[in-house]
């Protein structure tokens, strides 16, 4: 094993929301890193975490095999965080994954970690996942020994999941699509955690494909009320009726449309690891409920503001 402190460390997408806390976790052992993006400006937020000369930026775009090329020049260890959705998936999730795994191969980087997502499946019904299949199996042919890992719904202070339930619970009436389907939710620093340690130790979880979920399984319903139960918020929760949700996502190619079709068609199948994968306890980290730390971030959603319901009453006694 490569010691931390001897490490480069490409990471394709690091300046995006799991991207700064895997460059953190880098930084705490002693790598040093080097975050692609097509637009670097957009990772300048990681500079206050990084020592003095333990980092760099480099302009690359997955799809772009030349940049790819560059990006990973001289790494010992190559990070993949690309993904989205619309008409680039493909673009994105296979032909990008391929590049990424190829050119890191050809760079000689002893360990590669490719982020999937679980329902990655070459039958899924969701382009998302059918592609993020395909890039799965990509990244097999070309870097038999990469690290996958398949990640439910991620949580953290910049989300774009709980941050969104919370402003929307700003409504008198908050709607809920799917409402019975089933999620684990991960706080972004656990999976963080373990992304950079798969990345650092490629002869120990390499070759292996990891399904990474919290602590608990949790409903959507659930999970609006969990949220809720940290602002402070008491809208009337509304069930959508599955053909309402589904009218409503033929729209979702309109600009500002709260669904679109993909991502309906995900939302068919409930998003919890099966079982058959290693999660995080491979790693020895204890999963981290969204109820310790939600208030970090959700708080400000909170009619009396942060700290609302959280005073501790500091008169004195006699």
């Amino acid at each position: 094993m490569i010691e931390p402190s001897e490490q480069l460390v490409t990471v394709f997408g690091g300046g995006g929301f799991i991207g700064r806390y895997v460059c953190e976790q880098l930084f705490r052992a002693g790598a040093r890193v080097r975050i692609a993006q097509r637009d670097p400006r957009s990772a300048y937020i990681i500079q206050p975490l990084a020592p003095v000369g333990r980092w760099g930026l480099e302009v690359a775009d997955v799809a772009s095999r030349d940049s790819v090329r560059n990006a990973v020049k001289g790494a010992s260890a190559v990070i993949n965080l690309c993904g989205l959705f619309g008409r680039a998936m493909h673009k994105v999730h296979v032909e990008g994954a391929r590049n990424v795994a190829e050119e890191a191969r050809n760079a000689g980087a002893a360990g590669l970690v490719q982020v999937s997502a679980i329902g990655a499946s070459l039958d899924s019904q969701s382009n998302y996942g059918r592609t993020k299949g395909e890039g799965e199996q990509a990244v097999r042919e070309a870097f038999a020994g990469a690290t996958i890992i398949r990640p439910s719904l991620v949580f953290g202070p910049e989300d774009e999941l709980t941050n969104r339930f919370a402003g929307m619970a700003r409504l008198p009436f908050l709607p809920v699509i799917a409402a019975k389907r089933n999620f684990q939710p991960v706080y972004v620093r656990d999976l963080a955690t373990a992304i950079a340690m798969a990345t650092l130790d490629p002869q120990r979880f390499g070759g292996q494909t990891y399904e990474i979920g919290g602590p608990q399984v949790m409903s959507m319903a659930e999970l609006h009320h969990a949220i809720l139960e940290l602002t402070g918020q008491q809208p009337e929760i509304v069930h959508m009726p599955d053909f309402a949700a589904g009218l409503l996502a033929k729209f979702g190619w309109l600009p500002g449309a709260p669904l679109t079709r993909d991502q309906w068609l995900m939302l068919q199948r409930d998003n919890v690891p099966g079982g058959s994968a290693p999660g995080l306890e491979a790693f020895g980290i204890e999963p981290t409920p969204l109820a310790a730390v939600g208030h970090e971030w959700l708080g400000r959603f909170n009619r009396g503001g942060k700290f609302a319901g959280r005073r501790i009453n500091l008169t004195a006694t006699s």
